[in-house]
């Protein structure tokens, strides 16, 4: 299952649930889905808070980090989200891939997780409708 934060040509902001990215597609594509508020079927997508799953129980709450204010020193927000990528993911290396499909088949415990992957690789996951994004690659201590 897929969230994702919506809007529609009027504003109105909303969260959609859907089986995969393909399936949201679909049901955009077929005008099937709609805002709530207004009715209106020109819907995109919109950038959401970022969360974050700390390793541990499952019981454990998700990290939900703000994204930070675009106005601000764009220097200092990509450090400052770099960090917390840094500090809140495990380091999985070359194995990225590997693991993210792990996760997403429940095969291994959710995680929050970062690594490498060739565009290849990247392009079969989000294919497979698995939620993942590109971050240039940092070590810690880069940073500074």
């Amino acid at each position: 299952m897929i969230i994702f934060d919506l809007a529609c040509q009027n504003g109105h902001r909303f969260e959609g649930w859907f089986q995969s990215r393909e399936d949201f597609d679909s049901q955009l594509a077929a005008s099937l889905v709609a805002c709530p508020q207004c009715g209106s079927p020109e819907i995109r997508r919109v950038p959401s808070a970022v969360h974050l799953a700390r390793p541990g129980p499952v019981s454990a709450p998700a990290v939900e980090v703000p994204i930070p204010d675009a106005r601000g020193d764009a220097s200092s927000v990509f450090r400052q989200l770099t960090e917390m990528l840094l500090a809140n993911c495990e380091d999985v290396g070359a194995r990225f891939a590997e693991e993210a499909r792990k996760i997403h088949y429940v095969e291994a415990p959710e995680r929050s997780i970062r690594g490498e992957a060739s565009t290849a690789e990247y392009e079969a996951l989000r294919e497979e409708g698995i939620e993942v994004f590109r971050w240039p690659y940092m070590k810690p201590g880069d940073l500074h």
